[in-house]
């Protein structure tokens, strides 16, 4: 594993469980508060630079607004919600609280027992298929795929209801109401029930495409009836369902790479597609690197690309670990656990840096002793001649880091609106509470970047804006109209 595979961590999805999970005398809300704090207030890397931002009195009626919340807490559950309400605070990101898998288990297999009165339609699948297959005007009635469900939608009079047919999770099963809603002027019936069964007002409701069908921020795929799909909503039906990296043609001149995620796992078939393709990346005039919703992962995923984009020496400015007792333990963790997959090479610069921070204790450590570190390359390839990268508010963490390089290229240009803005404050970590309840997620590193060159909370601004006239099924054809075809 390379150093530049450890730099940046994957965007914490902070998961919460409506779970009614009392404390002990020991683990009340107010211990696992001030341990929070106390842990965060003097290991996070970027806990100064949010107090200095943002000015210690605002930190201080912020404490004591949430204390307030906190000695009001009687379960895990609503205490977890003010701790990370407390958290929010710092900044938006590379932060969070985890559940240990044991209680994420629990949770799992309980709530299943939790929701036996559930309100629920039934229906046979075939039957229900046969009744689809009479009506003219389908609408908004068939079978879609909203991952991890399959779920029907049947008009029942002026209302809608959508009910599991298949699911992958255990809070959900077969035939439990999922989703109601009615297209009229009148939305308060329309509710969608979040896994944890949590009900959730939802005020767009919209058929993109007689495919497609969009709940608020939830994309539903039609399954059941076959409908053939309009020409113009191929291209965007497989960028909203396909979870791999894959490049096509869009044109004789124009090739479309569409990669949703820098996750670890991905670059191997990043990789992969580009090596498959490199004969015709380098006899084609323009490309198109699609990374929308693209929410970080490692630097090593996209280092394959660079030689496509490079057209001259690329600078990067460094980060800088906040050397504690409890930050540099991640250095040994990386040594002594094999989940971390660290060849020879890898733990040797695990211990050197362990080592180098083991003597700055309370201070900021540079690893590379390098505020700036160059990329070279000795060949500039002619061909692709222009690539432009679609980016939108989905994009965060290394997915900035790479757009931060990219835009450095003579041949690049950023198509979209501005991204998340996580990149500052890095290096995530997550360490046990003392009562073995939950995990709290903070970061080691900041970047030299600060102050006079920040993301964090402004994101990365497209060269060309693609504004809210424009239809995102039709981003691809702006992008590529505006690259000369």
């Amino acid at each position: 594993m390379s150093v530049f595979t450890i730099k940046r961590n994957l965007l914490l999805i902070i998961i919460f469980f409506t779970k009614a999970m009392l404390f002990s005398q020991t683990c009340d809300c107010k211990t696992n508060y001030e341990w929070i704090k106390k842990t965060f207030e003097e290991n996070d890397a970027g806990f100064e630079y949010a107090i200095e931002t943002k000015g210690k009195q605002v930190y201080l009626d912020h404490n004591k607004r949430i204390f307030n919340k906190v000695i009001k807490a009687k379960t895990l559950t609503e205490c977890t919600s003010v701790l990370n309400e407390w958290l929010q605070i710092f900044r938006s990101g590379h932060l969070g609280i985890q559940f240990k898998e044991q209680i994420k288990e629990t949770n799992t297999v309980e709530s299943k027992v939790k929701f036996p009165d559930w309100e629920t339609y039934s229906i046979k699948t075939e039957n229900f298929k046969k009744y689809l297959d009479k009506k003219k005007n389908i609408g908004y009635e068939g079978i879609w795929e909203m991952k991890p469900y399959i779920i029907g939608i049947k008009k029942e009079g002026e209302k809608y209801v959508g009910f599991i047919i298949e699911s992958d999770v255990n809070t959900w099963s077969k035939g439990q109401v999922k989703l109601k809603f009615n297209i009229s002027k009148d939305k308060k019936e329309s509710i969608f029930f979040m896994r944890d069964h949590t009900a959730v007002e939802f005020d767009h409701l919209q058929m993109k495409e007689k495919n497609h069908l969009q709940i608020n921020d939830f994309n539903l795929f039609r399954l059941y009836p076959k409908m053939e799909v309009e020409p113009e909503y191929v291209h965007y039906l497989k960028f909203l369902k396909e979870e791999q990296p894959y490049l096509e043609k869009l044109n004789e001149t124009t090739l479309y790479m569409r990669i949703p995620s820098f996750k670890n796992r991905y670059k191997k078939l990043i990789d992969s597609v580009l090596n498959v393709n490199k004969k015709q990346l380098l006899k084609t005039e323009n490309l198109i690197i699609d990374i929308r919703n693209n929410g970080g992962g490692s630097d090593s995923s996209y280092e394959e690309i660079t030689p496509y984009l490079y057209t001259n020496p690329i600078r990067m400015i460094d980060v800088e670990f906040l050397s504690t007792k409890l930050n540099n333990q991640r250095m040994l963790d990386f040594i002594n656990e094999p989940k971390y997959g660290f060849d020879d090479e890898g733990k040797k610069w695990a211990k050197e840096a362990y080592d180098k921070l083991e003597l700055e204790l309370g201070k900021f450590v540079n690893l590379s002793e390098e505020v700036v570190s160059i990329k070279k390359r000795d060949t500039i390839y002619p061909f692709p001649k222009n690539i432009g990268v679609v980016i939108n508010k989905g994009n965060a963490s290394t997915a900035e880091e790479f757009l931060l390089e990219a835009k450095q290229s003579k041949k690049v240009k950023l198509f979209g609106v501005t991204t998340f803005g996580m990149l500052d404050i890095s290096n995530m970590y997550f360490v046990e509470s003392p009562c073995n309840e939950f995990k709290l997620g903070y970061s080691l590193s900041r970047s030299m970047r600060i102050p006079n060159h920040t993301i964090d909370d402004k994101g990365i601004q497209p060269d060309y804006y693609i504004d809210g006239s424009i239809p995102k099924h039709k981003w691809i054809e702006f992008v590529n109209e505006r690259m000369g075809n």
